[in-house]
């Protein structure tokens, strides 16, 4: 009997080849062999279909009653709950502010919880560069402490929030963090410490957000199980330094008509 490499022996006990004993006789046809199934073998995997992007989930809006809510009468905070001492009315406006550290962000709270909505308000920066937002579709969660009186997190929201200025964008507060959506088309038409004018229009899945007439934000939730009918807050970020945010207008509509961003130009 012809011998047989002893490589060629340890691939077939290794793979579990059953070959007739001619084979172990006839070193070249056991190396054809091998190499047939190789080659096989690369063919299968090219031919594996290639993995498709993921398809984007399409969350049709909600039906309900149109109208329009005043969500700021200009005059109190009327509809609303938050500290006290950090939130307040003047000329007109509603005023944010701390001068001790926030451990946590907190906000201004409507009573009324909200799914699909059209907000248009005005806010301006006025002191720290920490940027403000619009929190939505989430829950209160005062449970971020365990002590919530000593921390000041009574009024402290888990869920989405459109952030401005500064730190254009969006992000899932005490969830997945810092959501795929590019802030460099707000930046571009912000002010820092001026009035921004801007449009929040949430439907089903998807938020649209224009800053000053110019659309910036057109991005769908991937995991709509996260959206909730919630309270909508406005936001005093968390910083170990003095904040001042005022906002205006806060004009909200439910269940929106019309199926655009209505400020942009």
């Amino acid at each position: 009997m012809n011998s047989v490499e002893p490589a060629a022996v340890r691939v077939i006990i290794t793979l579990g080849l059953d070959f007739p004993s001619p084979l172990l006789e006839e070193p070249m046809r056991l190396a054809a062999s091998l190499l047939a199934l190789m080659t096989a073998g690369l063919a299968f995997a090219e031919d594996k279909p290639k993995p498709t992007k993921e398809e984007t989930v399409v969350v049709a809006p909600l039906k309900g009653e149109s109208k329009t809510v005043k969500l700021f009468d200009g005059k109190t905070l009327e509809g609303w709950e938050g500290y006290e001492d950090l939130w307040s009315v003047k000329d007109g406006v509603i005023v944010a502010k701390n001068t001790d550290p926030l451990k946590f962000s907190t906000y201004l709270l409507t009573k009324e919880k909200y799914t699909d909505f059209r907000l248009t308000f005005a806010a301006k920066l006025v002191e720290s560069e920490m940027h403000s937002g619009v929190a939505f579709w989430g829950k209160v969660k005062p449970d971020v402490s365990k002590e919530p009186e000593k921390d000041r997190s009574k009024f402290t929201y888990a869920g989405h929030l459109v952030m401005f200025p500064s730190g254009y964008g969006m992000f899932d507060l005490f969830g997945r963090n810092g959501l795929p959506v590019d802030g460099k088309p707000a930046m571009k038409v912000g002010k820092q410490h001026d009035w921004n004018e801007i449009e929040i229009l949430a439907q089903g899945n998807r938020v649209r957000v224009a800053v000053n007439g110019t659309a910036v934000v057109d991005w769908r939730d991937p995991k709509p199980e996260t959206i909730k009918e919630a309270p909508i807050g406005l936001q005093l970020h968390s910083n170990n330094v003095k904040q001042e945010i005022h906002f205006k207008g806060l004009e909200l509509e439910t269940f929106p008509k019309e199926d655009k961003l209505l400020s942009v130009k």
